[in-house]
């Protein structure tokens, strides 16, 4: 993970409230206002989704963080943003909200 990867999401997510960022699982867990909305694994971002968000992710071709547990496969409810949403606070925003919203909920038992 280097820090000019981390420092970059700080500069995108800034915008959108207080951003913090702490080592966790062998990546990054990515907090705005206190709430966890996304991890950093291998030099990329993946946002919080549930079901009202889902939608709206894979509309957009992302793609849910993935990793090898003891006996299979485990998926996890962080998916990938579009390339697109890495190029300008503006751009990552409406991405953010939706984590955020997500975060929001699960936090709530929803």
């Amino acid at each position: 993970m280097t820090d000019a990867f981390l420092a970059h999401l700080h500069d995108l997510l800034d915008p959108a409230g207080e951003v913090s960022t702490r080592a966790m699982f062998g990546g990054h867990g990515v907090y705005l206002d206190g709430e966890l909305i996304g991890v950093v694994m291998e030099e990329a971002l993946y946002l919080k989704v549930d079901a009202e968000t889902r939608l709206h992710f894979e509309a957009a071709g992302c793609e849910p963080y993935v990793y090898l547990g003891q006996a299979e496969p485990i998926t996890m409810s962080y998916w990938s943003v579009p390339d697109i949403a890495l190029e300008s606070p503006d751009a990552m925003r409406p991405w953010a909200e939706l984590a955020w919203a997500a975060a929001r909920r699960k936090g709530r038992g929803r």
